[in-house]
C-alpha cells in the first residue's frame, strides 16, 4: 500500500503547489510526436534496419523485446501512411486515419502470454483512428475518442520521432497506442491535465471486458523544462477484483535547448496476479537519460544510458535485471517535403537474474537455444518520411 500512497502524493499535490506559481509559457504535451497545424495533413513513412547481432543466433531474434528484433538480415521494420486534421478554434473537429505494417507492428501491442482481442492480426495494421472535438470551455477542452498515441512513455513506436534507433526497454513495456476516449485541458499556459478510459494496458489485448483509467499532467517549470506523469490503473488479468488491478506509473523530465536536448525517464508498476498460489505481488521498474546533441548541419549525436528490472517476469516473460547504453550517429536530409535520416547505432545489453539472458548461436539444451548474458548490436538504419506542408 505505501506504492500506493506515494503515487497518488505525487500525482495530485505536486502538480496543484506548480500550478498556483505557472508562469507564461505554452505547454505542449511531451508525448505528442506530431507537430499541430490547421488544415489536412498527411504522409508516409518507411523504416529499414539493419542490425548485426555478434551472439549470431540461429532464429535472429532479439529475446523479450518487440521493436527493432530481427537480427543479421535487412529488416523492413515499418511502413505507414496516414491522413490527419487538427482540431482548432476555427475549425473544432479534428481526426487521424493511419495504417502500416512490417516487422515493428507485430507485437507492439501486448505482453507475453496476455490473450489477444479477436482479429488482432488484422488490427495491429492501423496506426491511427481517431476524432477529436476541441469544445469551447475555459481554455478549451479537448475531446479525443478512438485509437490514439499512448499518453505514456517518452520514445515513439516509430524510430524515425526518437532520438535512438532502437527503443527503451521501458519504450517496449508500456503502451504506445492507446484506444478509448480522452479529455485534455490546459489549465494555464504552463499546467496541462488529461483523464482518460481505455480498453486496457495493450490495446490490443483482451483479458477481460472492464475499463481501465489514467490522468497526466504536464508543467512547465521554465522555458525549457517540462516534467511530465502519467498514472495507470486498471484490471489487467481475467479476474477483476480491485486488489488485482495493475498499477503503473510513468514520469519524464525533459530539458531543451538550442542544440542539445535531455530527457530522464522512470517508470514504476505493481500488480497482483490471481492464478499464482498467495497472489503474489508483481514489480517492475526502469528508467533511462537520453542526451541528444545537434553538433551541426546534418549531425547529431545521441546517448542513452538504461537500467529495467523485470523482478517476476510480468512484464518481460522473464525475471531479468537489465543494464544497456545506446550510442548513435544521424545524418538528416531534408529536401522540400522529404526527410532521409541515416542512423549508425552500437548497444550493449546485459541481463541477469534467474530468466536473464540473449539468443546465442547453438542450444542450451537439446531443442531449446541457447542464452547468453549480454549482447552486442551494430545497427544501421534507412528513415524516410514524406509530410505535406
Amino acid at each position: 500500500m505505501a506504492s500506493v500512497y506515494l503515487f497518488l502524493l505525487w500525482t495530485v499535490f505536486f502538480p496543484v503547489a506548480y500550478a498556483q506559481g505557472a508562469s507564461e509559457a505554452e505547454v505542449p504535451s511531451i508525448t505528442d510526436h506530431v507537430v499541430s497545424s490547421d488544415g489536412w495533413r498527411y504522409g508516409a513513412d518507411l523504416d529499414i534496419g539493419g542490425i548485426v547481432n555478434f551472439n549470431f543466433p540461429e532464429n535472429d531474434l532479439w529475446r523479450s523485446r518487440a521493436t527493432a528484433s530481427r537480427h543479421n538480415q535487412v529488416a523492413p521494420n515499418m511502413v505507414l501512411a496516414y491522413v490527419r486534421k487538427d482540431a482548432s478554434e476555427a475549425s473544432r473537429w479534428g481526426m487521424e486515419l493511419g495504417v502500416q505494417g512490417g516487422y515493428d507492428s507485430v507485437d507492439f501491442a501486448f505482453l507475453p502470454g496476455e490473450p489477444k482481442v479477436g482479429g488482432a492480426d488484422v488490427l495491429r495494421h492501423i496506426q491511427r483512428a481517431n476524432a477529436s472535438y476541441l469544445a469551447p470551455l475555459g481554455n478549451g477542452l479537448t475531446i479525443t475518442a478512438g485509437l490514439f498515441n499512448s499518453l505514456m512513455g517518452y520514445e515513439s513506436l516509430y524510430a524515425k520521432d526518437n532520438a535512438n534507433y532502437s527503443r527503451s526497454w521501458i519504450a517496449d513495456y508500456t503502451p504506445y497506442m492507446m484506444f478509448g476516449i480522452n479529455a485534455r485541458y490546459p489549465v494555464n499556459e504552463n499546467f496541462v491535465v488529461t483523464a482518460f478510459v481505455i480498453n486496457g494496458y495493450a490495446h490490443l489485448s483482451h483479458p477481460n471486458d472492464q475499463p481501465s483509467y489514467g490522468t497526466q499532467w504536464s508543467y512547465k517549470v521554465t522555458p525549457r523544462l517540462t516534467a511530465t506523469q502519467t498514472l495507470y490503473w486498471g484490471p489487467d488479468q481475467t479476474k477483476t477484483s480491485l486488489e488485482l488491478w495493475r498499477l503503473y506509473g510513468n514520469q519524464i523530465l525533459e530539458w531543451k535547448g538550442d542544440e542539445v536536448t535531455v530527457a530522464v525517464s522512470y517508470d514504476i508498476g505493481t500488480e497482483n496476479i490471481a492464478d499464482q498460489p498467495g497472489s503474489p505481488r508483481t514489480f517492475v521498474t526502469g528508467g533511462n537519460m537520453m542526451v541528444k546533441w545537434h553538433v551541426a548541419g546534418p549531425w547529431s549525436l545521441a546517448l542513452r544510458p538504461e537500467f529495467y528490472w523485470d523482478r517476476n517476469g510480468r512484464w518481460t516473460g522473464a525475471e531479468q535485471f537489465v543494464k544497456a547504453i545506446t550510442s548513435t550517429i544521424e545524418y538528416k536530409l531534408s529536401y522540400r517535403w522529404t526527410t532521409t535520416r541515416v542512423r549508425l547505432e552500437y548497444r550493449y545489453d546485459e541481463s541477469t537474474g534467474a530468466g536473464g539472458g540473449f539468443f546465442r548461436r547453438g542450444e542450451g539444451s537439446p531443442g531449446v537455444s541457447g542464452l547468453a548474458p549480454s549482447q552486442h548490436l551494430l545497427l544501421v538504419g534507412l528513415l524516410c518520411s514524406f509530410d505535406s506542408p
